[in-house]
Order: structure tokens, then C-alpha cells, then sequence
């Protein structure tokens, strides 16, 4: 279970690209090479059930990932972009006490009492080396990889994963999409994150697919990739299709080897989308998917998708759409998404409180997201619970709003938050990225919200214009951060 194909593969086509990084090619046979050593490494250093990885999307992410669990290990992914509070926590909670890195990333780590392993010397594929005769036989139940959420509302919350939620994640994503090892993956995304880790290495390792790893996101390195390698496969958050929109050199062209480009991580912006598909001439995919669900939860594909929505939902994933009372809603009304299958986690480690108001009685995730079901099963998100905006007792999306600003000529990215009011309870507050050489006024962007149709109450009250917006590692903007922001 995970780790099988790779030792299959290594056996049917040892000479099969595998992985393509910084440093160079490898097959799956060196790959596998590289798994076991790396595994009896791991089990070598450390008698702990958990094992810290901190380290960049590459071959050695990979071998190591695959080598803990051959050596029985449950994987700790660290985010290395966390701040040193974060990454303390994260050391904490998991129990772990030996970490995988390299050396540019190690001094994250000095002051920790850890064993830090420069994998360096480890992960090589040379001399040629034994693979195991023996696998070991997880059940569907044990944990394969402990991933912590990336913090956007507080500490970063620890999620496990069993081998039977991400196995099933991984077959029903492969199953729904129509993905096949001839695929040539682009992986953009940290592999830290719950969309890197499935989408980029799990899948296409299954598959016996090449992927090309990018260990630093950049619009120049992306299309690059792309010319070069012949990439067919790729997957990244919106910042990323937008900066390759900037980027002069790009054309329809580069693009001729796509067989799908998914966007997830964050909303795909209307504009962003049609721009994206008018200026290359190929679509964005838009997918929805948590790190506690393993990752997808629906997903638009070449042959079944609906420019708007975030596809149909994957095989063996349930989803209802729920009043505040919890009764399900009919297609066509927006609810609260709950979502159960074998893909979705059990529970949050070491919280017991935040999972019993995460999950239900039955088994249900409550995802916190707000979205509608249209009459052939399309599923569509239409904001997130918590972001909703009470003004004087109407309810405000911020969706919505940034939708609108988004589609003024002079702005290139709008995010929407709440601000606390003594008269009406909350206000509208934006945040604006304007588009190089187009100048554009607060007020001139509020009359124009007033002219699309907007109720005066979601017009903003303020709006801000600035140079850049708070993200995640993956590019996903931290609302909490402009929340507080504003309060101050």
C-alpha cells in the first residue's frame, strides 16, 4: 500500500525516468535504490514512530518519504517556510526526534533538541545497492504520514493520515481523472503540502510516471520546465498562473504537450481563468480538496468540467450540502460542505475538542466551506464559513466582492475582510493589488462596485491599496493576518 508500485516499477522498467530535480535525472530503479537505503538510514537512527522531513521537492524528499515508510516510520512533513515558533510546535506535538534535512535548510533546526540527519550522503543512487525482498504490510488503518495544516487561523493543527485514506485518495483521483503513467508531472508545489505531496508524488509514483520537481517556484523556471520536459501534467495555486500571465516570453505554444493544468489551493479568480484560457489557449482545471480529506474532494477534468465550479465529486467521497442546523439543502441552495468517504482523516492529533467540532456522529467533515450542488452534480465554492461578513444582520461573501474588484481593469488581486463596527457589527474592508501602470482611487473602486449591482452593504467601506497580500507557503492568502490588520 504507497510504497508498492515504486518497487514494481523498479522491477518492470528500472531504467524509467522517475524523477527529474535541481540536481539531476533518475530512474526508478536508482530510485528504489535510494528508498532502501534511506529507509534502513532511518530505522538506524531512531526509535521513534514519527520522522521529521524538512526538506525541498526533489529526489530526496521522495526516497526519504518512501524510506521511512519502509522502515515502518510515520512521516512528519515540515513546512521550512514556518515561522521558528511553528516549527517548534510542530517538533512538539509530533514527538519526533530525529529530522531528514540538507544543510541550507538546517540551521532552521539549531536550536532544537533534535538528531539532524544531513541526507546529503544518504540519498545517492551510487554504488548500486539491494533493494528489500520483504515489504513491510501496513494495515489500511496505521498512520502514514502525520501533515500539519499550514496555520492560517493560529498554530498549525496536526492531521494523520492513514495508508487507506491516502491509498483511496490516490485511486479515486487516478480513476476520476483519467490519469495513466505515459503523463509527464510538473510538481510546482512544496511537497510539505497536502496537494504536492498526493497530486505530485503519490500519483504519478503509482503511476510509474516521470514527474519534474521545481524545488523554488518561478514563472520563468515553470514554462522552462514545461518546453523542455514535454509536460502534460501540472497542478498549482492561482499566484502561480497568474505570474506566468505576466510573464512576456509565454505564448499558446508552450503549451501544446498540456493534457491538464489544475488549479487548487485557493479560488480560482473568474478573470484569472478566462485570461489565462484567451492568452494560452488551454484551460485551468479547478479542483477542491483539505489536508484532512488527503486531499481531493472534486475536480474538473478534460473530459468532464464546468468553468465556474470545482468539477464532480471523486469516486467513494460523499458530500452534503447543510443549513446551520445541519439538514441537507437542495441543489441550487448554498450550505456548509460535509464530506465523508475513506479518504477523509479520523481525526486531529492531540486535539480531541477540535476533532468532536469537526467531525459528526456519522462520520461527516465538517469543511467549514460554503457551497451548492447545481443540477448535474458540479459542485461550486462559494466562500468560506468563517469569512462571511455580518453587516447590520445581512451576510456579506467576500467572494463575491473580490470577484467584482478583480474584474476592474486596474486591479490584479483583491482580498476581502471583515472589520469590527460599534453601529453596524462588521464592515466591508479590501485589499488591492493594482495592476502595473494602470492607477486606480479607493473611491473610484467602490463606485465601481456600486455599478456592478453590489448591495450597498457589501460595497466596502475602506478599501487599501497595497504592493503585496500575507501568504502561505503555498501562495494562499492569510485572511487572518489582514483580519487583524484591520483591528488593530
Amino acid at each position: 500500500m504507497l510504497f508498492e508500485q515504486l518497487f514494481t516499477h523498479a522491477q518492470l522498467q528500472p531504467h524509467a525516468v522517475a524523477v527529474i530535480d535541481d540536481r539531476g535525472r533518475y530512474t526508478y530503479q536508482q530510485l528504489a535504490i535510494m528508498t532502501a537505503r534511506t529507509g534502513a538510514s532511518i530505522a538506524s537512527k531512531t526509535l521513534r514512530p514519527n520522522v521529521g522531513l524538512l526538506l525541498p521537492a526533489g529526489v530526496g524528499f521522495v526516497s526519504s518519504f518512501y524510506g521511512a515508510l519502509l522502515a515502518g516510520k510515520t512521516v512528519v512533513p515540515i513546512n521550512f517556510l514556518l515561522g521558528d515558533r511553528e516549527i517548534a510546535h510542530v517538533v512538539a506535538d509530533s514527538g519526533i526526534d530525529t529530522v531528514l534535512t540538507v544543510p541550507p535548510l538546517a540551521g532552521r533546526l539549531k536550536d532544537l533538541p533534535l538528531n539532524v540527519v544531513d541526507l546529503t550522503p544518504i540519498a545517492t543512487p551510487t554504488p548500486p545497492g539491494p533493494t528489500p525482498l520483504r515489504l513491510p504490510d501496513p494495515a489500511a488503518d496505521d498512520v502514514a504520514v502525520l501533515m500539519y495544516t499550514s496555520g492560517t487561523s493560529g498554530l498549525p493543527k496536526g492531521v494523520p493520515l492513514t495508508y487507506g485514506n491516502l491509498q483511496s485518495d490516490v485511486d479515486a483521483s487516478i480513476a476520476h481523472a483519467n490519469f495513466d503513467g505515459s503523463h509527464k508531472f510538473l510538481g510546482l508545489v512544496p511537497l510539505f503540502h497536502a496537494f504536492g505531496m498526493t497530486a505530485m508524488m503519490l500519483a504519478p509514483i503509482q503511476l510509474g510516471a516521470t514527474i519534474v520537481y521545481m524545488s523554488r517556484f518561478s514563472p520563468v523556471g515553470m514554462i522552462s520546465a514545461i518546453r523542455e520536459h514535454g509536460i502534460s501534467l501540472l497542478g498549482g495555486v492561482p499566484s502561480m498562473f497568474a505570474a506566468l500571465l505576466r510573464l512576456k516570453e509565454a505564448s499558446a505554444a508552450d503549451f501544446k504537450t498540456i493534457y491538464a493544468i489544475i488549479s487548487g489551493g485557493e479560488p480560482l479568480p473568474t478573470v484569472l481563468r478566462d485570461a489565462f484560457l484567451v492568452r494560452f489557449d488551454v484551460p485551468l482545471y479547478e479542483a477542491y480538496g483539505m489536508t484532512e480529506t488527503s486531499l481531493a474532494i472534486s475536480l474538473n477534468t478534460p473530459q468532464m468540467h464546468k468553468p465556474g465550479s470545482v468539477g464532480r465529486p471523486i469516486p467513494g467521497m460523499q458530500i452534503r450540502i447543510v443549513d446551520d442546523a445541519g439538514n441537507d439543502l437542495a441543489a441550487g441552495q448554498p450550505g456548509e460542505i460535509w464530506v465523508k468517504g475513506p479518504m477523509v482523516m479520523k481525526g486531529y492529533h492531540n486535539l480531541p475538542t477540535e476533532t468532536a467540532a469537526a467531525l459528526t456522529a456519522d462520520g461527516y467533515f465538517r469543511t467549514g466551506d460554503l457551497g451548492r450542488f447545481d443540477p448535474e452534480g458540479f459542485l461550486y465554492i462559494t466562500g468560506r464559513k468563517k469569512d462571511l461578513i455580518i453587516v447590520a444582520g445581512e451576510k456579506a461573501s467576500p467572494r463575491e466582492i473580490e470577484e467584482i474588484l478583480m474584474s476592474h481593469p486596474s486591479i490584479v488581486e483583491a482580498a476581502v475582510v471583515g472589520k469590527k463596527d460599534a453601529s453596524r457589527g462588521e464592515v466591508v474592508v479590501a485589499f488591492v493589488i493594482g495592476r502595473e501602470g494602470l492607477a486606480t482611487t479607493p473611491e473610484e473602486l467602490r463606485e465601481f462596485c456600486r455599478s456592478q449591482g453590489l448591495a450597498q452593504w457589501k460595497v466596502p467601506r475602506e478599501v487599501r491599496i497595497v504592493s503585496d497580500l500575507p501568504r502561505s507557503a503555498t501562495g494562499k492568502v492569510l485572511k487572518r493576518v489582514l483580519a487583524e490588520d484591520v483591528s488593530a
